[in-house]
């Protein structure tokens, strides 16, 4: 499966900010079958610190809707049930997890109110998703180095363009 540039900004973000050890991608389930349809957008694994962080991202720039706003607060409760049940089988070795939905566009009102009343899922966004963006735009000026995720490397460049 293709990786979407929203998964390499959460991606860049647990990278240079969280300083995760690792960073992958479209992460499913080992063992196939139903269960491995079921993808995670982003997973990064800080090893030292044995803290996980599992992401759902939808990049929706016209505004985050499945359907409608209750459909699309079930998808997403339901995709943190997913990120959860995959730590609990296979993200043992790490007690410390952060379940994170990433969106830069989430209509304020009804999804909003609902989405923060989901314990323990940690939502970017809106302006805490500008916020992570202006994050990475400080540390691409800083960084020279290529970390091998495309998106903080546009950032880079476009940090040093010259008038």
């Amino acid at each position: 499966m293709k990786t979407e540039v929203g998964e390499y900004i959460a991606g860049a973000y647990l990278k240079i900010i969280k300083k995760c050890d690792f960073v992958d991608y479209n992460v499913r389930p080992p063992g196939g079958g139903l269960e491995g349809l079921n993808e995670l957008d982003v997973v990064g694994l800080d090893f030292k610190n044995k803290t996980v962080y599992l992401c759902e991202v939808t990049t929706h720039i016209r505004g985050l809707l499945y359907k409608d706003n209750r459909t699309t607060v079930e998808r997403i409760k339901t995709k943190y049930e997913r990120q959860k049940d995959y730590a609990d089988k296979y993200l043992s070795d790490f007690p410390y997890r952060h379940f994170m939905f990433w969106s830069p566009v989430v209509p304020k009102g009804y999804i909003t109110e609902e989405l923060k009343k989901i314990e323990g899922l940690e939502l970017i966004i809106n302006e805490k998703y500008t916020q992570c963006i202006d994050e990475l735009r400080k540390k691409a000026k800083e960084l020279t180095n290529d970390v091998g995720n495309p998106f903080f490397r546009t950032l880079q460049i476009l940090e040093r363009l010259r008038r």
